[in-house]
């Protein structure tokens, strides 16, 4: 088996990124520490990959900002924006260039990245989003690239840089405060599981209904791929059902903006018939009739932070990998009422 950036960082006590780094000769490393990675390198028999390590051998000053491939979700979405502008607003201030990476696909967007490496014109990466068994994230790892990921590694989770919100936490303080106006019919509509945000919303939502001892009806879960419903026969028949929830907790607001179409073509008011809580704040959330009651997760915050974090360490190479929990805060507008049983 070939010898890996891992192999080396592991038999030098230190990081990937470190290892890549000495092989670019970047100052920011210490004589010693290079020593030690290229006694490790002589005994291993490693060879370093050029091209990769072409990575900001040129003291770039850029910042890659990795966008979830979609051709078409990820530009509509309020809470990308946002996070943009928290990353622009701090980069800006350290004079570090910040740009945009996309794609259609999973491949597309690999291939986008691969040649920014190879071009030797970024000095590491932001993700904007977190899923299960990621290739973006597997490339970056097998190559020693830096980056952070803006939402819960599932992947090399004690060496990745994160940046999160306490999304379970979350989940249950909106499925609580449906409780605490009276709810018992609560169910919750989220994006596939495979999206970790969603998943650990829907774990939140799940433990406030078993601490509220509410049983956790099957039913009443419905997961939905993207954040649009242009037909969902599952949530349709829900919400014409004799048994049908009262509220519902959504994972994201354009999501919830979609719910309210389908409450329309079902026939429902809200909140006179169904109250819905969801998440992000966004300009949707404010905008729509009524406005949504909606979780707050600081997109900006998340961006600044997840920007800072990726300098301090291109700067301090060897610091150890950072976990950031950005607080998220419930933001009461019209679309949740009070019921008595």
């Amino acid at each position: 088996m070939a010898v890996t950036i891992k192999d080396v960082a592991a038999l030098a006590g230190v990081s990937p990124s470190t290892v890549s780094r000495t092989c670019k000769d970047n100052p920011s490393i210490s004589k010693e520490t290079k020593e030690k990675v290229r006694k490790a390198m002589i005994q291993l028999g490693y060879e370093p990959n050029f091209q990769a390590s072409n990575l900001a051998s040129q003291n770039s000053k850029t910042i890659g900002i990795i966008l979830p491939p979609s051709a078409r979700e990820t530009f509509e979405n309020p809470f990308f924006l946002e996070t943009i502008r928290g990353i622009s607003q701090f980069c800006n201030g350290r004079q570090y260039i910040s740009t945009i990476v996309t794609g259609q696909n999973s491949e597309e967007l690999l291939g986008a990245i691969r040649t920014m490496v190879r071009s030797g014109q970024v000095d590491g990466f932001i993700m904007l989003y977190s899923k299960e068994d990621d290739a973006i994230i597997e490339y970056l790892n097998e190559e020693g690239l830096l980056y952070v990921l803006i939402g819960k590694a599932q992947q090399f989770a004690n060496l990745t840089i994160y940046i999160d919100n306490d999304n379970v936490l979350a989940g249950k303080e909106a499925t609580d405060y449906l409780y605490k106006l009276g709810h018992r019919k609560i169910a919750y509509l989220g994006s596939e599981s495979i999206k970790l945000f969603s998943a650990d919303r829907k774990t939140g939502y799940q433990l406030s209904m078993l601490q509220n001892d509410l049983a956790v009806n099957s039913d009443y879960i419905i997961e939905v791929e993207g954040v649009y419903l242009d037909e969902c026969e599952p949530l349709q028949r829900l919400l014409t059902s004799e048994d049908r929830p009262t509220a519902i907790v959504v994972s994201d607001d354009i999501l919830a903006v979609s719910l309210e179409r389908v409450c329309i073509l079902c026939g429902l008011s809200i909140p006179e018939d169904l109250s819905i809580i969801s998440f992000n704040d966004s300009l949707f959330a404010r905008l729509t009739h009524p406005p949504l009651t909606s979780i707050d997760v600081n997109s900006c915050q998340l961006g600044i932070e997840a920007a800072s974090q990726l300098i301090n360490h291109i700067e301090n190479p060897n610091l150890v990998a950072t976990k950031i929990i950005v607080p998220h805060s419930l933001v009461e507008r019209e679309s949740c009422r009070q019921i008595t049983e």
